[in-house]
């Protein structure tokens, strides 16, 4: 599962001698300035690795209920990805696959198969605040993007990049304005901005631990904008990276065999 990352270039402020940090040297340039496409893929990779298999707890809060779901996820490289719910059982089976630029949802109850448009990739997945594209990361900031290095800001402490979609793009955000951690290696806090330009839902990272190796926050809590005690928070209880996963295991088959 991996969830909703970054890409971008310009020109980079140094900014934090100052403040006695330093970018990682795998992070920097000659000049000492933050090397924006490396930081880019590092982002990209940062819940998947060459394959992942994880699991993870979605709670939905609203002002009169709470939900939560345990899912478990498998995803090989950029282009295929799988997730399954696990509890509750009224839920259980329900799954999510993504195999390059094609989307399914699978319904137990009434075993059928359901293909996603691009048209809903931005629709509700699972009645949370996260959105189909968020659960499978479809869309790619390093090529659906145009980016803006805005330089450090001291609220959150981090960098400031901003993101537009490109023209030919369709159901993506306008725009998203992403801080990363001074030393640019993990996500800190985002706002999402529709295609009218409004601020739609902002994301926020943070219980950042150790997990297979990788340092990474392991909790994400998105709340949409105007609405008042509604957020989703999504935990990752366990990530392991650069597993051996069956082939099949990406395919209409297999995501509706013994579900």
């Amino acid at each position: 599962m991996r969830w909703f990352l970054l890409m971008f270039v310009g020109v980079a402020l140094l900014g934090s001698g100052a403040r006695g940090e330093e970018i990682p040297e795998r992070f920097r340039l000659a000049d000492g300035s933050l090397d924006l496409d490396k930081v880019v893929a590092h982002f990209e990779d940062l819940y998947r690795s060459t394959s992942s298999i994880a699991e993870a707890r979605l709670t939905i809060e609203r002002p009169r209920l709470q939900r939560s779901l345990r899912m478990k996820s498998w995803t090989e490289g950029k282009e295929k990805s799988l997730i399954v719910i696990q509890d509750p059982p009224r839920e259980r089976g329900t799954a999510t696959l993504k195999v390059e630029k094609n989307l399914w949802n699978y319904l137990p109850r009434i075993k059928r198969t359901i293909r996603i448009p691009p048209s809903m990739m931005l629709q509700s997945w699972m009645g949370s605040d996260f959105t189909n594209d968020d659960l499978v990361r479809e869309a790619s900031f390093s090529e659906d993007y145009t980016y803006e290095l805005r330089g450090r800001i001291d609220e959150p402490d981090g960098w400031l990049i901003h993101f537009t979609a490109k023209p030919d793009i369709v159901g993506l955000w306008q725009r998203i304005e992403l801080v990363v951690s001074p030393d640019g290696e993990l996500p800190v806090h985002a706002k999402y901005f529709d295609h009218r330009g409004r601020l739609a839902r902002t994301m926020s990272w943070d219980n950042v631990q150790e997990m297979d190796g990788r340092r990474l926050p392991t909790r994400m809590t998105l709340e949409p904008e105007g609405q008042e005690n509604q957020r989703t928070i999504l935990e990752y209880l366990s990530i392991d990276f650069d597993v051996e996963i069956p082939s099949s295991t990406f395919s209409l088959s297999e995501l509706e065999r013994n579900r």
